[in-house]
């Protein structure tokens, strides 16, 4: 069917639009097009080998694909979590860490979690910014050097939410383990600290699990795989990032171990504040079921 034409303008029916839709829903493969993803203009082409149309603009195109809500430009990832019986008692130790935090301090034990930012680069711009001005946003070189790469270890309080950090040689199990023992070191009077982390190579790898066993005084608990969001010490470095690494640059690597230094005291100065967790035990049950896992023991049907 031609499209009608109306004010010198061109409408097409709407079996047209939906097979136009159709076809932008549908993986390029399948019409001989080796593109990953359709636009407007490649969508034009096959649109017209298909003889959907005779004839039609990649604009129109666009504005029929905008009508349906169709981004074929877009897309967004997502991880799917296996949870399983495993992933569900894992978490749902951590989480009930999380619930007794107050009982647990006043056993004089306490809850700390750790995380690594590994390799952040220090990039030198090649050109000075150039700062903002009256009707004029910053503007930044987009060349730069890089200078080197840091390590930065940070261990995170969940009851006043300050924060411990330090710049690492390499991310290994030795110098995570170093960072450990400074924990350790900063909570003397703490008949038992426990430790939140993932299973990060430098957390689980060679010596670690035997120190941890040689020292009772230290009780770590790890995340489940592709669960690091239960682990606050990565909340947390979300929230230093945002503010002192985003539009950072160093003029070395040492510029960068010194601008850390001084900002995780600064963080804790100006900003630390403890989170606010308010996901439970009973919120991972009522997700786990939403997610159809069937999670059953001898004695009962969920982890407590």
């Amino acid at each position: 069917m031609p499209p009608r034409v109306r004010g010198g303008r061109r409408f097409f029916p709407s079996r047209q639009r939906v097979l136009i839709a159709r076809i932008a829903c549908t993986e390029p493969r399948a019409y001989g097009v080796h593109l990953p993803r359709w636009d407007c203009r490649s969508l034009q082409q096959v649109v017209e080998e298909q003889a959907v149309v005779p004839a039609i603009h990649f604009t129109t195109v666009a504005h029929i694909l905008a009508q349906a809500s169709l981004q074929p430009h877009r897309s967004r990832y997502w991880k799917t979590a296996r949870v399983d019986a495993a992933f569900v008692g894992l978490a749902a130790k951590v989480l009930w860490w999380y619930e007794h935090v107050e009982w647990l301090r006043s056993r004089d034990e306490l809850v700390i979690c750790m995380d690594e930012k590994p390799n952040i680069q220090a990039l030198r711009r090649v050109v000075p910014v150039q700062g903002m001005a009256p009707g004029r946003i910053a503007r930044r070189e987009f060349e730069y050097e890089r200078k080197g790469i840091v390590h930065f270890l940070v261990a995170f309080n969940v009851y006043d939410g300050t924060l411990w950090g330090s710049c690492l040689a390499a991310n290994d199990h030795d110098h995570f383990l170093w960072g450990v023992r400074q924990v350790e070191r900063r909570y003397p009077n703490a008949r038992r600290i426990h430790l939140i982390g993932d299973t990060g190579g430098s957390h689980i790898a060679h010596d670690t699990p035997r120190y941890f066993a040689r020292h009772p005084r230290l009780r770590v608990l790890y995340t489940p795989a592709h669960a690091s969001w239960l682990n606050q010490a990565e909340l947390l470095l979300r929230a230093f990032s945002a503010r002192y690494l985003t539009r950072f640059d160093a003029e070395s690597r040492q510029h960068l171990i010194d601008h850390l230094s001084a900002s995780w005291r600064e963080y804790n100065h100006r900003f630390a504040h403890p989170f606010s967790w308010s996901w439970t035990r009973r919120d991972l049950r009522a997700w786990a079921e939403f997610k159809g896992a069937l999670i059953c023991t001898k004695t009962y049907a969920t982890v407590h």
